[in-house]
């Protein structure tokens, strides 16, 4: 496969994917970016690959949880920031918005389980090889950041009525 219809192809899948992992557009955006020009160094090695859209997913959770990114950003991610800035009247996107200000929230390993578990739709087997650890530390990521989201989607509301998770 030629690299310009493979990008014509996946770029929007693996944008995607970056947003839930990061909660950040501006950040997703260039994470995916710089896992593409880094991906056309070595295509000819990746296209080879049985699943290249694996191989760059691993590439976007790697460049995510690296450092180097870490370093980069020197203004944390502000979830409420960025929700202010865009007006979303619809119900379904205000109830994914929550839902990503809560993410935001959790741990990055954490927040990387969850988004290749419940959006990548990858087994822990799966998640453990992208991770480069055991299946049982995902299921213990999973299992930490689904108790705090469960907590978090349970905290009182400011009228004092309790939500109950969905």
């Amino acid at each position: 496969m030629i690299f310009g219809d493979f990008v014509a192809d996946r770029q929007r899948p693996l944008l995607r994917f970056a947003m839930v992992l990061t909660g950040d557009p501006r950040l997703a955006e260039e994470i995916v970016q710089d896992v593409l020009v880094r991906a056309f160094e070595r295509w000819q090695h990746i296209s080879g690959l049985d699943h290249p859209s694996a191989y760059l997913r691993r590439m976007i959770v790697n460049d995510y949880l690296s450092l180097r990114r870490r370093l980069w950003r020197v203004v944390p991610f502000d979830p409420g920031e960025h929700a202010a800035a865009v007006n979303d009247h619809a119900g379904e996107h205000a109830e994914r918005d929550a839902i990503l200000a809560e993410l935001a929230k959790l741990p990055r390993k954490q927040r990387a389980v969850i988004a290749l578990r419940y959006y990548g739709g990858l087994s822990d087997a799966e998640i453990a090889d992208a991770l480069g650890c055991t299946a049982g530390t995902v299921r213990g990521y999973a299992s930490r950041a689904l108790a705090t989201l469960r907590i978090e989607i349970a905290k009182p509301s400011p009228l004092g009525m309790t939500e109950a998770p969905a």
